[in-house]
């Protein structure tokens, strides 16, 4: 693909490449390093010693190419700081991927190094300019237990999002049907999907071996009866099933279709056409979307024909800060029928007696 960021893309394959390869041999081993964060959100507040390697594995290598750009991550170096024995595997693991020579993707040059650069992430905020944003593992959860997860490269220019690089490690290029988190790739093969603005969504093979394959799979001139849902029914501490399920069934559409956990696999499969639709309202008004697990990915949806709002129809700020705090919750369908969607998830949280979202918006008096 000719675009104005085909240098950023052909660093971006490389280094996906190399932390695919990273957290494959994780994943695959009986101790995957799993930390607390001491933070509960979620119902799972842990992280791997690959998010920490991951992240310290971009930072380096965008840093290097792009030193005057922020980087925005999600992890800090606080516990490894504290831990020589913990700092000491994560950079076992950095000096193994550096080892798979590339004149691209860098590793950090030491320890203290690394506990630098994951920490110029950590403390990182989008703002005006070149922003890169990264999630070293979307799906910590489902990673633990050997099931889908996704890397996350987003780049912001001036609060808008321009470049998508996703890997995909353990998702088929070839998926298709109605897919969950544990519907992994045996063969082995993962994915890289990739999109720039105004130039279109792409996949191909995480090897690299098969030429890109331009995304298109929605129809022109799609209909009700043509929506399907891309959901999740295994975090209630986050969303409501009941109220998910109410919004699928007031617009034909089975729950909860797609079954994922990590945003950004999600945002992935909306972009092949494995469904067309995604609602989410938080249980809590205060809760808002991280930036890393939506920024970036969100493109690979519109650049296939997808429009991506909140819950009151706003655009979604990715230069709010490290959490969307701009908006809240999210209304995700093909252009021609976002307004059917959100109009249906605004009378849904009329029917739930959501009084404190509908104020929060302004549609209730």
């Amino acid at each position: 693909m000719d675009s104005p960021y085909s240098r950023e893309l052909e660093i971006a394959f490389s280094v996906l490449r190399a932390a695919a390869s990273l957290s494959q041999s994780i994943i695959s081993s009986n101790d995957k390093g799993v930390i607390d964060k001491n933070h509960p959100e979620d119902g799972f507040d842990a992280v791997t010693i690959a998010d920490f390697a991951i992240q310290a594995l971009l930072a380096a290598t965008f840093h290097l190419h792009f030193p005057q750009d922020i980087l925005v991550g999600e992890e800090s170096a606080d516990k490894l700081r504290g831990d020589p024995k913990l700092l000491g595997r994560i950079w076992e693991l950095l000096v193994g991927v550096g080892k798979e020579h590339s004149p691209l993707f860098r590793i950090p040059g030491t320890e203290e190094d690394a506990c630098d650069l994951i920490d110029m992430c950590g403390e990182g905020n989008p703002g005006p300019g070149r922003v890169w944003v990264f999630d070293p593992i979307d799906g910590t959860k489902g990673f633990v237990k050997g099931e889908l997860y996704a890397i996350n490269i987003a780049l912001l220019v001036d609060g808008k999002q321009v470049l998508s690089a996703v890997a995909c490690p353990n998702l088929s290029p070839d998926v298709s049907g109605t897919i969950g988190d544990k519907d992994v790739d045996q063969s082995g093969r993962g994915s890289i999907f990739f999109a720039v603005r105004g130039y279109g969504a792409f996949i191909m093979p995480l090897d690299g071996e098969d030429r890109p394959r331009r995304l298109n799979p929605h129809p022109p001139a799609p209909r009700k009866e043509d929506l399907r849902f891309v959901s999740c029914s295994t975090i209630p501490t986050s969303g409501s099933n009941e109220f998910h399920q109410a919004v699928a069934s007031s617009l034909g559409m089975s729950f909860p279709g797609c079954d994922l956990v990590p945003w950004v696999v999600r945002w992935a499969s909306l972009a092949i056409g494995l469904g067309n639709t995604t609602v989410w309202v938080y249980n809590r008004l205060g809760r808002r979307g991280k930036t890393w697990d939506h920024a970036g990915a969100m493109l690979l949806f519109e650049e296939t024909g997808g429009k991506v709002t909140d819950v009151f129809g706003r655009d979604i700020d990715v230069a709010a800060g490290r959490t969307l705090g701009a908006n809240f919750g999210f209304v995700a369908s093909l252009v021609d029928l976002h307004q059917t969607v959100l109009n249906a998830t605004q009378k849904t949280l009329m029917e739930f007696g959501r009084e404190d979202v509908l104020r929060e918006g302004g549609l209730l008096g």
